[in-house]
C-alpha cells in the first residue's frame, strides 16, 4: 500500500475505485489471471466499513463485524487468508425490555410477550418465510407480484396484516431497526423480503444466533487488510477519484478509462471497477455523463442510518449475573445490544445500536448528553454497572465523508422493481461492485466479496483472461 501523494501516471488493465471488501476481492482476482491492476482509495486506510481501530486502549470492530453460517463467500475468503473466527458469547439469559419499562429474562429466540402476540409474531414470521421462499435475492423484481409489493410500505403491509401492534413492532423491529435502519414507512414490502432472502429466511434474521453467529479473531477488517498486503504497491490511499472520463468503445474493443484522483494520480485502464457506495457516485465527474437510467436509479437509494454504541468496562459483569449480554426493546433507545466481547480479553465489551429517527434524536444533543442517554437506556437492560464504563465510543457513519451512513443502501418505494434489473449493468467499460448491489449477502461483507469475484470474472472473460480455478468463489 501506498500514502504517497506525489504525483502519478499509470497505464493498467483495469483501474478500482475503493479498497473494501469488494474492490480488492475484484483486484486479487484480476491480477490472479494475469491483469494489471491499480486501487484508488479515498481513505488513508483499506477496508471501507470495516474498521478495527483501537480507542483509548480498546480494540474496538467500528464496523461491520459478524460471520453466519450462510456467508459462504466470506468463509471461503476467511480460510483462504488463514483468519479464525470465535462465537459470539451467548450463555445465560436474554433480557427484553417491554414499552413500559418491564425488564424480563429469557431464554431462546421468541421475545417475551402476551401469548397472542406470541402467535401473531409466530405466523407473520410463518408469512414472510412463505414470501421470501418464493424470491431470487438475486432477482427479487422478478417475483410475479414485485410491482404490488415495491408499492407497498413495510409499515402498511404489517397493518393490513393483523391488530396486534405489539406484533408489528417486534416483526418491524429486525428489518427496520436491526438491518435497513430506516424507518418501516420508507422501505417496501419487496425490500424486505430481499434483506431475508439474502439471509436464507426471515426467520434467520429474528435468531441473532444465526445472523450474529462468530467474529473474526482481530477483527473483520483483517480480510481487506491481507487483500491488500497481497496486492501491495497497487494500492494507493488517500486518492479520491474526481474524474472519470470513459468511452464505450466499438465491437471487441470495449472501450477504455481515464481515472483522475488527487495528488496529480492519472491512470488510464480498459477498464474500471466502482466499488464504493452509490451514494458516493456522485461525488465523481464522469466525462461524459453516465446515461440516464443509471442517474435516476442511483437517486432512488439512499443510505440506512445507525449509531454503533461500544461500551468497554473492566470485566464482563453482566455475565456474573447469568446474563448472555443480548438484549432487545424495540421503544429503547437502544433497540438491541449484546455482549461483543473480544476474543481472549479480560475486559467485557457491550456494543448497542440506536438507528433512523433515534438517531436523529440523539444527535441533536451534546455529546456528554447523548452518552448519558445511552448508557441509561443500557442499564434498562444490565443495570446500574453499565452506567460507568472505562471506554465508550459512538461509531457514526453517517458523518463519514466516504460512507455517508450504514449499513448500507436500499430503495425507496416502488424503486426496487423499477430499477433493480440495471443495478449491476456495466457502463461501457465501467462496472460496479460493493454489498449494497449484491442479492445473497446484501448489505453484508459475504455480499461485497461476492460482488467483487462477479466483477473480476466477467472483466477477466470480456478481455479474453480466464479467471483461475483456484480464485475463491
Amino acid at each position: 500500500m501506498q500514502h504517497s501523494h506525489h504525483p502519478v501516471e499509470l497505464d493498467v488493465d483495469v483501474v478500482v475505485v475503493g479498497a473494501g471488501a469488494a474492490g480488492l476481492t475484484a483486484a486479487t482476482d484480476l491480477r490472479r489471471a494475469g491483469l494489471s491492476v491499480v486501487v484508488l482509495e479515498a481513505r488513508d486506510r483499506v477496508g471501507g466499513r470495516l474498521h478495527t481501530d483501537v480507542v483509548d486502549g480498546a480494540v474496538l470492530e467500528v464496523g461491520g463485524q459478524w460471520v453466519s453460517p450462510d456467508q459462504t463467500a466470506l468463509l471461503a475468503t476467511l480460510d483462504e487468508l488463514g483468519l479464525t473466527t470465535h462465537p459470539r458469547f451467548r450463555e445465560g439469559d436474554s433480557v427484553f425490555v417491554d414499552a413500559d419499562g418491564t425488564r424480563t429474562r429469557y431464554t431462546g429466540e421468541v421475545l417475551p410477550c402476551d401469548p397472542r402476540t406470541e402467535a401473531e409474531v409466530s405466523r407473520l414470521t410463518g408469512v414472510l418465510d412463505a414470501l421470501v421462499a418464493q424470491v431470487d435475492p438475486d432477482r427479487p423484481w422478478e417475483h410475479p407480484d414485485a410491482e404490488r409489493l415495491d408499492r407497498t410500505s413495510f409499515e402498511a403491509w404489517l397493518a393490513d396484516q393483523t391488530d396486534d401492534e405489539q406484533a408489528r413492532v417486534q416483526v418491524a423491529l429486525f428489518v427496520a431497526g436491526a438491518m435497513l435502519t430506516k424507518p418501516a414507512h420508507a422501505f417496501s414490502v419487496l425490500q424486505a423480503l430481499l434483506m431475508a432472502a439474502s439471509a436464507g429466511s426471515f426467520s434467520h434474521l429474528v435468531d441473532p444466533d444465526f445472523i450474529l453467529d462468530r467474529r473474526v479473531v482481530g477483527g473483520l477488517q483483517q480480510v481487506p487488510l491481507r487483500l491488500a498486503e497481497r496486492l501491495g504497491g497497487d494500492v494507493l490511499l488517500g486518492r479520491p477519484v474526481r474524474t472519470l472520463r470513459w468511452s464505450a468503445g466499438e465491437g471487441e474493443d470495449g472501450g477504455s478509462v481515464v481515472a483522475e484522483a488527487d495528488g496529480g494520480a492519472v491512470v488510464r485502464a480498459r477498464r474500471a471497477v466502482l466499488a464504493l457506495a452509490p451514494v458516493l457516485l456522485p461525488r465523481i465527474t464522469f466525462d461524459p455523463p453516465l446515461p440516464l437510467r443509471q442517474q435516476q436509479l442511483h437517486q432512488h437509494l439512499s443510505m440506512g442510518f445507525v449509531i454503533k454504541v461500544h461500551a468497554v468496562y473492566d470485566t464482563p459483569f453482566w455475565r456474573a449475573d447469568g446474563l448472555s449480554g443480548t438484549a432487545f426493546g424495540p421503544h429503547e433507545l437502544c433497540h438491541e445490544a449484546y455482549d461483543n466481547t473480544n476474543h481472549g480479553d479480560a475486559r467485557g465489551t457491550l456494543v448497542g445500536f440506536v438507528s433512523d429517527v433515534r438517531a436523529d434524536e440523539v444527535l441533536a444533543l451534546t455529546a456528554d448528553e447523548r452518552r448519558e442517554r445511552v448508557l441509561e437506556s443500557l442499564a434498562h437492560y444490565y443495570g446500574e454497572q453499565a452506567k460507568h464504563p472505562v471506554v465508550y465510543y459512538e461509531s457514526d457513519w453517517g458523518s463519514e465523508e466516504w460512507t455517508r451512513g450504514a449499513y448500507a443502501a436500499s430503495f425507496d418505494l416502488g424503486g426496487l422493481h423499477r430499477y433493480g434489473a440495471d443495478l449491476r449493468t456495466p457502463v461501457g467499460p465501467v462496472s460496479f461492485a460493493c454489498s449494497d448491489l449484491a442479492g445473497l449477502g446484501y448489505q453484508h461483507v459475504d455480499g461485497a466479496i461476492r460482488m467483487g469475484h462477479l466483477v473480476a470474472e466477467r472483466i477477466a472473460a470480456e478481455l479474453a483472461v480466464p479467471v483461475p480455478v483456484g480464485a475463491a468463489r
